[in-house]
């Protein structure tokens, strides 16, 4: 394999009904990707619970934990110590009493907590009633210097917004992952149209990663079709199954992104100076 590919991983999975073992079937999807050679893993959207966002009850608070120093970020911690892999953690953050966001952890290869990304851009739409249960994030756009890269998070509904795509970037990431939750017949046709356009746009691969199969809070029937893409718009191989759990582990080439950089110039031809406009409310 040349020096500039990494192989990647990510997990779409399945609610199994309790905290413990829906972690503990992540850990073994972990330990399968890097039995297969990845240097680096993803998980979906508050991996280690329901999406419990189906519904308005106080009860889903008990789901939160503090960020890094919950059970489950420490018990990733060690999962990435034991696989030497970096991991994407996706879990519903408790701050301090009545601070709560939705947030991914990133662990890198040694367990070394690098950080956070808190979601920007929350939905309160039927189905998914984010705000009764998240803070807008309020931690920028970090990209995080991991043992495979530059990674960077963007999370779920985030996605319809391009203005992180880009500050991810200009922050210099070459992999975003992208967890998720979202539900057929809401946005199926635009999961695979805007994150390759945000991959072309942005030249960086993106890992897209949806929630498989009903959960018990509600009807939305999550797709899966969990995929990679890269710099180019192209998915590297073929996306997952729109009704299994799948582990996907693909290798991306990092030398893509100063071929594409070069042949498509679109950092060299922005116009920030003409861009006021975009953030005036």
């Amino acid at each position: 394999m040349a020096a500039s590919v990494v192989r990647a991983a990510l997990v779409q999975a399945t609610w199994t009904g309790d905290t413990e073992s829906m972690i503990a079937k992540h850990e073994e999807h972990a330990r399968e990707a890097a039995r297969q050679g990845a240097r680096i893993i993803g998980f979906q959207e508050v991996f280690n619970a329901p999406y419990f966002c189906q519904v308005q009850e106080e009860e889903h608070y008990r789901w939160a934990e503090p960020v890094p120093d919950g059970p489950t970020v420490s018990r990733m911690r060690d999962l990435a110590r034991e696989t030497g892999m970096v991991i994407v953690v996706p879990v519903f953050e408790r701050e301090a009493e009545g601070f709560y966001y939705n947030t991914a952890a990133v662990i890198d290869a040694d367990g070394s907590y690098l950080g956070k990304y808190r979601k920007h851009h929350i939905p309160q739409l039927k189905g998914f009633w984010e705000k009764f249960y998240f803070r807008p994030g309020n931690a920028g756009w970090p990209v995080f210097d991991t043992a495979v890269g530059r990674v960077g998070v963007y999370i779920c509904y985030d996605r319809h917004f391009p203005e992180g795509w880009r500050q991810l970037g200009l922050n210099g990431a070459q992999i975003v992952y992208n967890p998720s939750a979202t539900s057929r017949g809401l946005s199926s046709y635009l999961w695979q149209l805007e994150q390759p356009a945000a991959a072309v746009a942005n030249e960086y691969f993106v890992a897209a990663i949806n929630r498989v199969g009903q959960e018990e809070y509600g009807d939305n029937d999550f797709y899966g079709t969990s995929y990679f893409v890269d710099p180019r718009g192209q998915f590297v191989g073929e996306p997952a199954s729109d009704k299994e759990e799948e582990l996907l582990v693909r290798d991306l080439d990092l030398a893509l992104l100063d071929e594409v950089r070069h042949q498509w110039a679109f950092y060299r031809d922005r116009r920030p100076d003409a861009y006021e406009g975009l953030t005036r409310p």
